[in-house]
């Protein structure tokens, strides 16, 4: 696909998280598709070197069948696509999960032993539904209420050594934040008076 990463992109961002000293890290630059490929090719090299289980926690299914088609390397594609309905898959000496921010999705990654999991990716979207939106007829409801609204991470980052929250202008005070150099701010446009950016497809 046009616009994917270069191999030497993708080699320099994994570099860049696998050195980070932190174990809690925050990717807020606006390139949602870029960052997941990062995110996930990160994982991917740690779960052949820590074997474990691996959590992919993205926001929502809509969200998730988008991180398939646009992730930004055919390896990330590739790997999503097979993971989008059976949400759980193996890799190498490693098991991957995908669940979503919602709690009655956690029915795999809740029965994950907590010495086993090793890694997680955390998706947050850019126009984001939070935990506390919810209908008050489901029947998770009450359980629900009682979590803080970014339950969704601090659960993870209990029971986590490692996590990766991708989440553009948002604040988390426990985590750390990374930036990739090779990933350029872009450049607002301004069209009859409205101003746009992020990832706006001018074609």
């Amino acid at each position: 696909m046009s616009g994917d990463l270069s191999k030497a992109e993708l080699y320099e961002g994994v570099k860049t998280l696998v050195e980070c000293p932190h174990d809690h890290i925050h990717l807020n630059q606006q390139k949602l598709f870029t960052l997941f490929s990062l995110g996930f090719q990160y994982l991917l090299f740690q779960s052949t070197k820590k074997p474990g289980a691996y959590i992919i926690r993205v926001e929502d299914a809509v969200l998730a069948d988008k991180l398939a088609k646009k992730a930004k390397d055919p390896s990330t594609r590739k790997f999503m696509q097979s993971l989008l309905i059976p949400r759980k898959m193996k890799f190498d000496k490693s098991m991957f999960f995908l669940d979503y921010f919602h709690v009655t999705s956690w029915n795999l990654t809740n029965d994950i032993p907590r010495d086993k999991i090793q890694g997680a990716l955390i998706v947050k979207n850019t126009q984001a539904k939070l935990m506390d939106e919810i209908d008050p007829e489901d029947k998770e409801a009450e359980i629900i209420s009682t979590l803080s609204k970014d339950y969704f991470l601090t659960g993870l980052m209990e029971n986590s050594p490692k996590t990766i929250t991708i989440a553009f202008e948002e604040v988390f005070d426990q985590l750390t934040a990374v930036n990739f150099p090779f990933i350029k701010k872009e450049k607002e446009k301004t069209l009859a008076g409205v101003t746009i950016t992020e990832e706006f497809d001018w074609e």
